[in-house]
């Protein structure tokens, strides 16, 4: 037998005595990876995730330094901040909890703006002063009163007295407004009042005297100019004089009590739970005095009725409000509410005006079914009311932040006076 016949003859498997191998198992389908998929699983792999600055508050800090600089606590830090659009979830993305405690890193690490030389204004002297401030507060009611009173008397054969005695009257109330506002609680920032807004107010306070009268007469298809003798709401003017005494002392006791709020929260909003019941209390508790000044002014000097009364009580709310939100940093605000009710008086007497028109005698029809069944003073009634509704609505949210209690004003961060948001990207 040859070596090839013997190699055929021989078994396929192993010799004996070796060891037997296992067959190799083959790949499954799944397992079997193109190079295409092997570079595919190999970018799939996990990327480590992107960290972001290491002190994140040094973005904040160099954006908001001349803030910081000039800032005598944290909390005017805090309230400047609100005001820029910083929140709560914002601080959070600087690893912070709430405004407050970012706030509190800032004012710790941005060191404080070198004085000027300029010394700091002392306390003020306690019993004076508030006695000198009342007194101002006063001073427009008791202008009012004795004007009243001279009006009354000037009974004299020449028609021209008894008018040139009530423009003087007006004008050195007028004056004694000016002069009770201009210093104490009810004092706007400079700045931060507008020669638009105190034209709505001169609108609004002198349709409560004379709009009932004017409006009456205009539907009557008067005033027969000139032989006209106007007639005064006197109470309600007494009235709304004297209430800025109240008002004044109802605006210290928010300020304060605010600043106090905003020192003991620790979060916008805990600080918004506080403020709330207390813009509510102190707007409840002038709405309670100025109807005992309407009835009080009623009994002496003769009132219009209930509706009268409602309609000035709903003006010297607007007023107040008003004037809150012009303090604490809101002007816009509060000349729009002002200007709402100023537009829909004016509206009123304009469309009695036009319904005199040929064929417009629809337009004033609405005004004269309104004023013949409830009466004149339902217009500022209606007028007033809703613009006070409209400015306690977004007063319970402007003025329970802390940017309405800072001691200082924010700066606008841009020329058109828009906040520069510190959570935009």
């Amino acid at each position: 037998m040859t070596a090839s016949e013997a190699e055929r003859a021989a078994p396929d498997g192993p010799p004996a005595g070796s060891p037997r191998r296992e067959p190799a198992a083959l790949p499954t389908p799944s397992a079997r990876k193109s190079p295409t998929d092997a570079g595919d699983a190999k970018g799939a792999a996990p990327r480590p995730a992107r960290r972001g600055p290491a002190d994140p508050v040094r973005a904040l800090m160099y954006r908001h330094r001349k803030l910081c600089e000039r800032a005598v606590d944290a909390l005017e830090i805090a309230a400047g901040l609100e005001a820029h659009g910083v929140t709560d979830r914002t601080a959070a993305r600087f690893r912070h909890r709430d405004v407050f405690s970012l706030a509190e890193e800032l004012y710790a690490r941005v060191p404080r703006a070198e004085s000027d030389g300029t010394p700091a204004p002392g306390p003020e002297p306690g019993g004076r002063s508030r006695g000198v401030r009342g007194a101002l507060h006063l001073l427009p009611g008791a202008v009012c009163a004795a004007a009243v009173a001279a009006v009354a008397s000037a009974d004299a054969p020449t028609p021209f007295v008894r008018p040139v005695v009530a423009v003087t009257g007006i004008v050195l109330v007028v004056l004694a407004v000016r002069l009770s506002v201009r210093s104490g609680p009810l004092r706007v920032r400079p700045g931060a009042g507008s020669r638009a807004a105190s034209l709505w107010i001169c609108w609004t306070a002198g349709y409560a005297v004379y709009g009932d009268w004017l409006l009456a007469q205009l539907l009557a298809g008067g005033p027969d100019l000139p032989y006209v003798h106007p007639r005064a709401a006197l109470a309600t003017a007494v009235a709304l004089a004297f209430g800025i005494a109240p008002a004044a002392w109802c605006a210290h006791r928010f300020a304060v009590r605010g600043r106090r709020s905003l020192a003991a929260s620790r979060g916008l909003t805990e600080l918004a739970a506080r403020t709330r019941p207390l813009l509510a209390g102190v707007t409840l508790l002038f709405l309670g005095a100025l109807v005992a000044l309407l009835a009080g002014a009623g009994l002496v000097f003769g009132g219009g009725g209930l509706l009268a009364a409602t309609a000035a009580a709903a003006l010297g709310m607007l007023l107040f409000l008003a004037r809150l939100l012009a303090i604490h940093g809101f002007p816009g605000a509060a000349a729009a509410g002002m200007a709402s009710a100023a537009a829909l008086e004016a509206l009123a007497l304009a469309a009695v005006l036009i319904a005199r028109l040929p064929g417009l005698a629809p337009v004033g029809r609405p005004v004269e079914a309104l004023t013949t069944a409830v009466g004149p003073a339902a217009v500022p009634a209606v007028a007033c009311t809703a613009a006070a509704l409209g400015l306690l609505v977004h007063g319970l949210r402007a003025l329970t932040g802390a940017c309405a209690h800072s001691p200082a004003p924010s700066v606008p961060a841009e020329p058109g006076g828009g906040w520069e948001r510190a959570d935009r990207p």
